[in-house]
């Protein structure tokens, strides 16, 4: 493999790791308050299939990625009343608000489904964008990406610099303590999983619109539960989520190299190789359950409410 192939599959791995950093920040800020919502895959298929018809009609990137934020924050509002107003088990609204994004996605895009977009084009830096392999590793993206790596700034500081983000970690490891202390653990939770659901929306749009300008049903492809074993896998660090994301963009995009390089491989066994990563890393973490008991949400995924 040469050096400028080599450069090409790390644009590549960055590009297609890219909506695993918006739904995987999401949901990490979800758990962080101690809310586990299993329904990323539905509000990315949601926000991807939302997006892509008001970019269609419109034409205008900024209204497509509002709106695939609004219709995956939509569907995050109705997990959130069901978990944290109606107190009803977060990992079976979670995998119903799945079920029910697969559904409502496929026939949202009924219509859709044979029309084509321009896709997002790269921005280009003068000069910086033409350095040598600089330019090309660092200045050669479409401005969703960046967009993913400013999210990821702002969550980091927000959950370690910010007073904000210290009272939203503290929710998460004690709402009963936080509650006693005058603070709304319902609506800091609500905001939370708005924000995950928000975020995993433009992660969908970012696919429809960006990645593979096209709307195909279930394009999401379980993006949505390898963002889920992103946060564990992450241990719940911002910093590890960046990298697992780029670390499964390429082997996503490793399918399509794979062959080329003369290695006789299945097309089969090649498209599972994501989902086969995922499987690998979750028995891996899980072996040692002190790094998941010392770093996750001491409340994550356990009904509260003040009047309990």
């Amino acid at each position: 493999m040469d050096f400028d192939l080599f450069i090409h599959i790390l644009v590549a791995a960055v590009a297609a790791g890219t909506p695993f950093v918006f739904a995987a920040l999401g949901e990490l800020v979800t758990e962080k308050s101690g809310v586990l919502n299993l329904g990323v895959e539905g509000m990315m298929l949601v926000g991807a299939v939302s997006g892509f018809i008001v970019m269609a009609k419109t034409g205008s990137l900024l209204a497509a990625a509002l709106c695939g934020m609004v219709a995956g924050g939509l569907m995050a509002g109705i997990f959130a009343v069901l978990t944290l107003t109606l107190m009803a088990n977060q990992v079976a609204s979670g995998l119903a608000l799945t079920i029910f994004g697969v559904g409502l996605s496929a026939f949202m895009g009924l219509e859709y489904t044979s029309i084509g977009l321009p896709g997002v084009p790269e921005i280009h830096l003068p000069f910086l964008s033409d350095l040598p392999v600089v330019g090309q590793l660092f200045f050669s993206y479409n401005i969703l990406v960046y967009c993913s790596l400013v999210l990821f700034g702002g969550v980091s500081w927000f959950l370690y610099k910010s007073k904000t983000g210290l009272l939203l970690r503290g929710v998460g490891e004690s709402p009963k303590s936080a509650h006693a202390l005058g603070y709304n653990v319902i609506g800091i939770r609500y905001l939370a999983v708005l924000f995950g659901g928000a975020m995993a929306g433009l992660g969908g749009t970012y696919l429809s619109v960006a990645y593979t300008p096209m709307w195909v049903e279930g394009m999401v492809a379980g993006r949505g539960w390898v963002s889920l074993a992103l946060v564990v896998f992450a241990t719940w660090r911002p910093a590890r989520v960046m990298l697992g994301a780029y670390l499964f963009g390429a082997i996503t995009i490793a399918q399509f190299h794979v062959q080329g390089f003369g290695v006789e491989i299945p097309a089969q066994l090649l498209s599972m190789l994501p989902y086969l990563a995922t499987i690998v890393v979750l028995v891996f973490i899980s072996r040692d359950q002190n790094i998941i008991r010392l770093n996750s949400p001491a409340s994550l995924g356990i009904t509260y409410h003040p009047d309990m």
